[in-house]
């Protein structure tokens, strides 16, 4: 695929709409990927070196438990997966895995992290951009401990 091609696709992406000349950079790091059902993506503890752009299929966030993988997340076409790569020591925190056959553009991390310290405009916009789903996925992990434990008060 040209990066041209790469560019306007990412460009389409909920996280980069609006602003074409950041997907253009975006896409010099980038390739496309498919992941078959039941595909690991990434595993816990493992080297966080890739952004993830879902453009088809659901995508589980598990974290290993006694019971065997708890879902923390199911993410879907138009969310991005995988914010590790942003904060040092850039390991995963959970494990990744495909419900169902997935495709994805997948961004080297280095690339993007030297791109953003190269051109510091690029960087700013590439971390306001990622922020908002970073929070917005905090926020819903609250939502969800709220619901499991209920109205736990300490005495």
């Amino acid at each position: 695929m040209k990066r041209t091609d790469l560019a306007a696709i990412i460009a389409s992406q909920p996280l980069f709409v609006g602003v074409p000349d950041v997907a253009a950079l975006v896409a010099g790091c980038a390739h496309n990927a498919v992941f078959a059902r039941g595909e690991r993506i990434f595993a816990e503890g493992d080297a966080a070196d890739h952004l993830y752009l879902l453009r088809r299929g659901r995508v589980a966030l598990e974290l290993a438990s006694p019971r065997g993988p708890l879902i923390i997340e199911t993410l879907q076409p138009g969310e991005a997966l995988g914010w590790s790569w942003l904060f040092p020591p850039y390991r995963w925190s959970a494990d990744a895995r495909a419900l169902e056959p997935a495709g994805a553009i997948v961004v080297d991390a280095d690339c993007l992290r030297n791109k953003a310290e190269a051109d510091p405009s690029f960087g700013y916009e590439l971390m306001r951009r990622l922020s908002a789903p970073i929070v917005a996925q905090l926020h819903a992990t609250q939502v969800r401990l709220l619901d499991l434990y209920g109205d736990v008060r300490r005495v």
